[in-house]
Parts: C-alpha cells; sequence; structure tokens
C-alpha cells in the first residue's frame, strides 16, 4: 500500500502529468458554443500573427471575445513561460457548454415562451514551433 494520505497521494500523481503549455481560459462568456466555434475552426493551428488578423477583421460578436482570451494567451506564454511570440501557434482552442440562463417572453393569450441564454467555456492553448 501506498504511505501517505489519499489526498497526498493523488496530488504527488498529478505533479507528474501537469500541462506547461501557455493557456487562457474564458468562463461564462455570454455566447452560445455553437456560435463561438465559428470563430475557434477558423483559427485552430494558425501562428498567432495570423489567428490574431482573422479575429481582428471577423465580424462576429465571439471574435471580440477570442481576442483578449487570446492576447491574454499570448501574454502567458511570454511572460510565465519565456517563450518566443514570433514562434507560437494555437495548439488547441475549444469552447465547452456552460450554464443556461432561462428567461421568460410574454406571448398572446396569456402563455409565456422560453427564452434560453446559452453561456459557453473558452480555452485556447498555445505551444512553439
Amino acid at each position: 500500500m501506498a504511505k501517505g494520505h489519499r489526498s497526498q497521494i493523488k496530488r504527488d500523481r498529478n505533479e507528474n502529468v501537469k500541462d506547461t503549455r501557455p493557456s487562457a481560459k474564458l468562463s461564462y462568456a455570454r455566447v452560445s458554443v455553437q456560435k463561438a466555434c465559428f470563430v475557434l475552426d477558423a483559427i485552430r493551428g494558425k501562428d498567432v500573427k495570423t489567428a490574431l488578423g482573422i479575429v481582428e477583421y471577423n465580424p462576429r460578436y465571439a471574435s471580440t471575445i477570442i481576442k483578449k482570451l487570446l492576447q491574454s494567451a499570448i501574454a502567458n506564454a511570454e511572460n510565465n513561460n519565456g517563450m518566443n511570440v514570433d514562434k507560437l501557434y494555437i495548439e488547441e482552442c475549444y469552447a465547452n457548454k456552460g450554464p443556461t440562463m432561462k428567461r421568460i417572453k410574454a406571448r398572446a393569450q396569456g402563455r409565456a415562451y422560453r427564452i434560453e441564454k446559452r453561456m459557453s467555456h473558452i480555452t485556447i492553448v498555445l505551444n512553439e514551433r
């Protein structure tokens, strides 16, 4: 049997599999996963300069959110990991489903329609070429 408390054993085990790639995550973004994925699919695998250009001129609302997130990931790579900005590329970018706010819209004859305002958790992971 392993020695130590259960939490200490887990902590030791998880130290070995820690992901050191620079990343940035935005939780509870007020944009649906489907709409965020249109922009994320356009920048996946591209180098950072090209991705910033794509996001800058993309007319979708999600691109403004993703632009800030991408700039944050670049700053994390530069300051925390000491990576060269010219060699960075987007290795992973994805949007996961967040909670949904449920609202009611009044309709004719006393009825009420449900409006679902969806949220997402967006993650961008960078790496060096």
